[in-house]
């Protein structure tokens, strides 16, 4: 008797025993994984457990620190007061309360996805979208608002909390079909979440489906970790032959389907399985872009990257991002300077084959827009990063170059000092000056 296909099962807070058991997790880790689980989101699987994850090297292995809460990700302070809450049923309240504290404090939605990116219709927000630049708008499905397993980087870490307030989601696919109809300008849905692949794929369909008829749209983006962290999405599971037919039709349409993977690690790419999953995709017509963040403690290496890229063009996929960690959640713990994050991309970029050299980076994804980082130059007035708008709020500052003040220790846009020359127009957008909520249409 053979056995079928794995399925998929997750391990979340409530099963942190059960794999502290099976792969002998001390209880110093379990304690610390169950406290920070408190406030950001913790899930795995089967498939990250036994396959990605080498237990013989827990601290410190890349995967590992990749999905399991980590001490430092909060204050130690915060991690006690966590426990002290936690160990008492009586202060149950106070654990909500300090839970709802903590996490408040986190920038829970950086680059004013809240303030500056929710449209309007007929002076009426459209639930599940954001619209920041002017040729894309995000579709957020309701039902695509969890993931296979949780990064514990996760800057939509909001996303999985439980919490109404802070969650993008779209019921159904009305209000975006709706929005585009007056809106002419986008080209471009980018279907995210969470992870839209955790769907079905006949609940993938109803939300894709509608967007075939929308002339003005080109180009239908998925983003989606599912290849590295469940490709039975695209090979075993019950339905993957169907969501490939799905793809099919939609390049059949005569719309371009990017999937926009999320690889953080060269690991993600070394099992058959992934691999399979990334030509299963591509053979349907869809294009495989692949993209992640610098994170301290994963892949703040050169030949880290220089590995993944490799590892990516190989699979037949187009590395498009490396971005900065953004300045949400456990963005302290996380965090890699501006100017070592410039080393190690140029380093790991030099190694490169000429097609793989498609990757664009340090690149932060910032309220202004995508901002990149160039490099360092010295010149007689000081050291400066030279840096670039690749994408804007305002499409007039797209492309445009700008330099701050060099230093060792920033991280983000906001920790750096503008050069006296820089562009009025450029300064105001940086700053913030420019910014307004998105006007009602």
């Amino acid at each position: 008797m053979t056995s079928g296909p794995e399925r998929f099962r997750a391990y979340g807070p409530r099963q942190l025993d059960d794999i502290a058991t099976r792969h002998n997790l001390p209880e110093e880790i379990r304690e610390t994984v169950r406290r920070i689980s408190l406030v950001l989101p913790f899930r795995v699987n089967t498939y990250v457990l036994n396959e990605l994850i080498d237990w013989d090297r827990i601290p410190d292995d890349p995967m590992f620190q990749l999905t399991f809460p980590q001490r430092g990700m909060l204050p130690l302070s915060d991690e006690e007061r966590l426990g002290k809450l936690s160990a008492d049923p009586g202060d149950k309240l106070l654990l909500r309360e300090a839970v709802a504290d903590i996490r408040a404090g986190l920038n829970p939605h950086p680059s004013g996805q809240q303030q500056y990116n929710v449209p309007h219709l007929n002076g009426t927000e459209v639930p599940g979208l954001q619209h920041k630049y002017r040729e894309t708008v995000l579709y957020f499905p309701g039902q695509g608002q969890t993931c296979h397993a949780y990064c514990t980087y996760c800057f939509r870490w909001a996303q999985f909390v439980g919490d109404a307030d802070l969650r993008f989601a779209a019921p159904d696919p009305a209000g975006l079909i709706t929005y585009l109809g007056a809106h002419p300008e986008v080209s471009d849905v980018l279907v995210t979440g969470g992870d839209p692949m955790v769907m079905t794929t006949e609940r993938l369909r109803r939300h894709l489906t509608p967007l075939l008829a929308v002339e003005s749209v080109d180009t239908l983006r998925i983003g989606t970790k599912s290849v590295a962290y469940w490709p039975q999405r695209f090979t075993t599971d019950a339905d993957a032959d169907d969501v490939l037919r799905l793809f099919e039709e939609v390049v059949a349409a005569g719309k371009q389907l990017a999937v926009m993977a999320h690889f953080s690690h060269p690991r993600e790419l070394g099992t058959s399985l992934a691999r399979q999953a990334l030509a299963r995709i591509r053979a349907t017509g869809a294009v495989v872009y692949c993209q992640a963040p610098l994170i301290a403690h994963v892949n703040d290496d050169a030949a880290v990257w220089a590995a993944l890229w490799r590892a990516e063009l190989a699979a037949g996929a187009v590395p498009y991002y490396l971005f900065v960690e953004r300045d949400t959640g456990p963005h302290e713990y996380f965090k890699v300077p501006l100017a070592r994050a410039v080393d190690i991309f140029q380093s790991a970029y030099r190694t490169l084959p000429g097609l793989a050299r498609t990757v664009r980076g340090p690149v932060m994804s910032a309220t202004p827009g995508k901002v990149a980082v160039d490099g360092v130059e010295e010149t007689p007035q000081g050291t400066y990063f030279r840096l670039r708008m690749l994408q804007a709020r305002e499409p007039a500052l797209v492309a445009r170059p700008f330099r701050a003040r060099f230093s060792p220790e920033a991280a983000w846009l906001n920790d750096l000092e503008l050069a006296p020359e820089t562009p009025a127009d450029l300064a105001a957008a940086v700053h913030g000056a420019t910014l307004v909520e998105r006007s009602p249409s």
